[in-house]
């Protein structure tokens, strides 16, 4: 709100005086949260005048009349706004909880960094109950706000999209979720610093934030303190991920186990764990997305139609792994004869011409893939989810000019989570939203040293990049507890399944431990709860293995 100065009320004839915002319910947490705090650069009395005080930052605004006070800023006390609701699942009615509200994180030294945006949702128990389950939750990016998996996969509400089509513009459809978590555990959503309503506070800046390791640290310091304040640390916990959400949770299992917080499960959807595998001037990316672009063949009619598809990108698999890599390995000692027949093969599996395939060099850019598979038809595939098709204004262009499969979803999802926050749990705020928090992917440090075993451990600098696949198996042999579960979509081009069976197959387990290593594949792409008939495919495997997970306890 912005202030009129002293000098302009007495020429107006009002006479100015302090008014102590309460929260309730025509005011908002943040505004209440600024008015109560009591600090030089926010002058306040019981009663009296008011005095305008311009400010640096206000200056640099460009207004004479903005004020430190009219900043909005994330508040330093924590904020909590409860509402009660009920959902049905499996044909029972939860009765829940729903709190939407801020963590204050702290340095070792007690001064307050960050305020993380959080919304959780408990199911009502009686007194004396068994303590339930408590899973946290959290999108990528990295920088991406947790509003995918929050009004999309498992929480209680979710929006209907068009899915693998464009959805139409709101009014959004805003829905009980059938498939939602809660009927198995509480459910907690949070957001990256710097994302969604999360942000820095005081002179912290967001780079203090913005990579792996400091990540990594920023969300145990949050799950430290939600588990403290709501009494938590003795309840079984999970930790439920999507896209670098992945890379996030086998590095925080780790951490947060280092700290005495054990973790019964980890949920890893559509994960990349090892970003070194994917540096220029390596064939392993490519042979990883061969059985992706197969499924993808096939999905349009590219390909031969398999009996059993199951069957068949297994067959894929085996080939990628096997002659495709050795071919691949040759470089340019490769023969005529070796190269022909390679390309002819993968020619059969990708649905693209042999003739491109041998421009290509045998090795098919993901890029590339998306705009020439359907360019005969004039359509381009999505990354996230080769089901969704785009149209460019260049048919004869190297790649796609923009991911229809986000494109196609976006809008709704970001209306949905204001929708849903604002209006069903009350929560209000002057803080802008971010799906994605500005210049945080751009500024990202992905340097990262994982503990023991192979590259790691014994050495004293930090990894180049992020491979906190070493820092999961490490989790898993202190702790042989420890069940992880990998949620696949068969048309996710953003981090193909064959990829991330590489980044698990390469934790060095015991043979004991290998068995704690669950995978579950489905008809969708990287959002597999795109698809309603795999999400609720997916819904019932991940129930299945949170029994087997308490199960261990």
């Amino acid at each position: 709100m912005i202030r009129q100065s002293f000098a302009a009320l007495i020429a107006l004839g009002f006479s100015a005086t302090t008014v102590l915002a309460q929260p309730g319910p025509g005011n908002s947490p943040a505004a209440a949260s600024r008015a109560a705090r009591n600090t030089s650069d926010e002058p306040m009395s019981n009663s009296g005048s008011v005095v305008e005080r311009r400010s640096e930052r206000g200056a640099q605004a460009g207004e004479r009349k903005i004020s430190d006070f009219d900043i909005a800023t994330a508040p330093v006390q924590e904020q909590a706004k409860l509402s009660h609701h009920t959902v049905t699942v499996g044909g029972r009615t939860i009765p829940y909880t729903a709190t939407a509200g801020t963590l204050t994180l702290r340095d070792d030294d007690g001064k307050p960094i960050a305020s993380m945006f959080y919304v959780a949702y408990t199911a009502d128990r009686a007194k004396g109950d068994t303590d339930r389950p408590v899973t946290f939750l959290y999108n990528g990016g990295p920088g991406s706000a947790s509003l995918f998996m929050h009004m999309g996969a498992v929480g209680p509400m979710h929006v209907q999209t068009d899915s693998p089509g464009a959805t139409h513009s709101a009014p959004f459809a805003i829905v009980e979720n059938p498939y939602t978590l809660l009927d198995k555990s509480d459910l907690v959503f949070l957001d990256a610093i710097g994302a969604g309503y999360s942000r820095p506070l005081g002179d912290t800046k967001g780079t203090t934030f913005w990579g792996v390791d400091q990540d990594i640290d920023a969300f145990a310091r949050g799950i430290q303190r939600y588990a403290t304040i709501n009494h938590r640390w003795n309840s079984p916990k999970f930790l439920f991920g999507e896209s670098y959400g992945t890379t996030r949770s086998a590095g925080l299992v780790y951490a947060l186990q280092e700290r005495g917080l054990q973790f019964n499960g980890v949920l890893l959807l559509s994960s990349v764990l090892n970003y070194g595998a994917h540096d220029s001037g390596f064939d392993h990316s490519y042979v990883s997305y061969v059985p992706s672009y197969a499924a993808t063949a096939v999905y349009w009619k590219k390909a031969p139609q398999p009996a059993d598809l199951t069957a068949y990108l297994q067959e894929v698999r085996n080939w990628a792994a096997g002659p495709y890599l050795a071919a691949l390995t040759k470089g340019s000692n490769i023969s005529e004869q070796e190269f022909d027949a390679t390309a002819k093969q993968l020619s059969a599996y990708t649905g693209l011409s042999v003739d491109f395939i041998r421009k290509a060099n045998l090795r098919v850019d993901l890029s590339r893939f998306r705009k020439e598979l359907l360019r005969d038809q004039h359509r381009t595939l999505g990354r996230y989810d080769t089901r969704f098709t785009g149209i460019d204004a260049d048919n004869a262009g190297e790649g796609p000019e923009y991911d229809s499969s986000d494109t196609g979803i976006h809008g709704a999802y970001v209306a949905a989570l204001h929708d849903w926050v604002e209006r069903g749990l009350g929560y209000t705020t002057e803080l802008n939203y971010w799906p994605s928090g500005p210049g945080i992917n751009q500024a990202w440090d992905w340097k990262h040293k994982p503990p023991g075993g192979p590259n790691g451990g014994g050495n004293a600098r930090k990894e180049p990049v992020a491979n906190t696949a070493a820092d999961l198996g490490m989790a898993m042999r202190e702790n042989p507890h420890l069940m992880v579960y990998s949620l696949n979509g068969i048309y996710d081009m953003a981090t193909p399944f064959f990829g991330t069976e590489y980044d698990l197959a390469h934790m060095w387990l015991d043979p004991s431990l290998r068995n704690n290593v669950r995978f579950g594949y489905y008809p969708s792409g990287h959002m597999v709860y795109l698809n309603q008939d795999a999400m609720k495919t997916m819904k019932a495997d991940v129930a299945k293995f949170y029994d087997e997970a308490l199960a261990k306890r």
